[in-house]
């Protein structure tokens, strides 16, 4: 199995001279502010919200509300469009589990979103926060970035942001920021394999769990 964390280390450190552009998918801020410390000495970073999967709306917003709270997270962008071709990309895999082809449907749903607007913005690299959770597979989300790199001509960044205590590191800037930390993926469909929950609204008395990321 591939080392994608010791893929991106030699991505970095050939890098050269100057910062190169990076659109980085984010997802919430948990998860991005251990990758936004990481990566600010080496690129010019451009924060890219595209979530479609998040429901209800005051999930989604809250979780973008809480980005803008990273010091690190200065450029950001929102991309609210896409979630009616979520529906319907996922129609007929509402049973799937967690981690199954519904979740692989929707990563590379939003990934490709993410090289297609790194073009438009003349990004020289795309990435995602999605490997610092440890529910996801890193190695998937790694063969995505690739064929999308192939499919769309932008150079896709390897990343397994959990390893080296990087997972733990994001909890921690969560904890001394306050930051909120949600206890399900981001779809309805992921609810009842989360901790359950009195509502799907957000609010200040959600248990703090540690996160996890969306799908």
């Amino acid at each position: 199995m591939e080392n994608y964390n010791r893929l991106m280390k030699e991505q970095l450190r050939n890098l050269g001279d100057g910062k190169p552009r990076l659109l980085l998918h984010v997802c919430c801020a948990v998860c991005a502010a251990h990758v936004l410390e990481t990566l600010k000495e080496h690129f010019q970073i451009t924060a890219f919200y595209y979530n479609p999967n998040i429901m209800p709306k005051a999930e989604h917003d809250l979780r973008l509300a809480q980005l803008r709270r990273l010091k690190n997270c200065t450029d950001l962008v929102l991309d609210d469009s896409g979630h009616e071709d979520f529906l319907r990309l996922t129609h007929g895999l509402e049973q799937e589990r967690e981690g199954g082809a519904r979740c692989a449907a929707c990563i590379e749903m939003r990934l490709d979103r993410t090289a297609r607007h790194a073009l438009t913005v003349s990004a020289d690299y795309f990435a995602t926060s999605l490997t610092v959770s440890p529910h996801k597979n890193a190695a998937f989300i790694n063969e995505c970035g690739m064929r999308l790199n192939e499919k769309h001509g932008v150079k896709w960044l390897y990343s397994d942001f959990k390893k080296e205590g990087g997972y733990l590191r994001s909890v921690q800037i969560a904890n001394e920021l306050g930051l909120y930390k949600q206890s399900y993926c981001g779809c309805i469909m992921t609810t009842e394999e989360a901790p359950k929950r009195s509502s799907l609204q957000p609010s200040s008395d959600v248990p703090q769990e540690p996160c996890r990321n969306t799908t």
